[in-house]
């Protein structure tokens, strides 16, 4: 396609783990990358260790959901509140995509805009983004943010994995980080739809209660209850 003028360039968008990311990246000469990154996801899929990586081997990263499907724009209280305190203020928005472009590695930021008012905004954003803009105590508030959400997720999972495999094939950190972002962003909604998209055979109610996941647990979770309580919540029209 390259060769007979279809195309100029070849990229790949991608969806798993940091190590498979790398694989594919010295796997061809690429000229670009699409990840999805925000300040939450910096160890989610590709994160800020892939990011890095295909930058050093020359390709451009476009970021797709820097606002993470729209959860990081209306912030629950606690949040709210934790902005409030920076010295520069920014909408939440706004807050998210200038952690994105504040990084040299970040070639291109893709955001949804369903509304005259989100295009003038993000232009707004992006004329007073820079590499290198935010402050260390801005930078700090971001992490302070990260871990304000973290903790207001109920359940302890830090996805080891150490739960796999289930043998009833649950898809367990999946499902327990799914309640927890239905919890942190305030949206049960989605929640429910990300459960959706898991197989039949990967949700919640194929548990059996062997109990070999809470065995190994390091977190000591009650994951069966947990797992219970998901189903319940978002089982209903999966």
């Amino acid at each position: 396609a390259i060769a007979d003028g279809r195309i100029g360039h070849l990229g790949f968008s991608f969806h798993d783990s940091t190590d498979v990311f790398k694989e594919i990246v010295d796997a061809h000469d690429w000229t670009f990358c699409q990840i999805q990154h925000n300040y939450m996801d910096i160890e989610y899929q590709a994160g800020t260790k892939g990011l890095r990586y295909a930058a050093s081997k020359g390709l451009a990263v476009v970021i797709m959901e820097p606002l993470l499907g729209g959860q990081l724009v209306d912030p629950p209280q606690q949040i709210e509140e934790l902005w409030d305190t920076a010295a520069v203020k920014r909408k939440p928005a706004d807050w998210a995509l200038q952690w994105l472009w504040n990084q040299p590695e970040v070639s291109l930021v893709l955001s949804g805009m369903s509304a005259m008012q989100h295009v003038e905004e993000n232009c707004r954003s992006a004329a007073a983004s820079g590499v290198g803009t935010l402050s260390a105590d801005e930078l700090e508030m971001i992490a302070q943010v990260r871990s304000v959400y973290q903790e207001l997720g109920p359940i302890p999972c830090t996805d080891c994995k150490y739960c796999l495999p289930c043998p009833s094939g649950v898809k367990i950190p999946s499902i327990l980080n799914t309640y927890n972002e239905g919890v942190m962003y305030e949206d049960p909604e989605g929640a429910k739809a990300s459960y959706a998209w898991l197989e039949e055979g990967q949700r919640a109610d194929k548990c059996t209660e062997c109990l070999e996941c809470e065995e190994v647990c390091p977190q000591s979770i009650p994951i069966t209850e947990w797992l219970k309580k998901a189903h319940a919540q978002f089982g209903s029209e999966a």
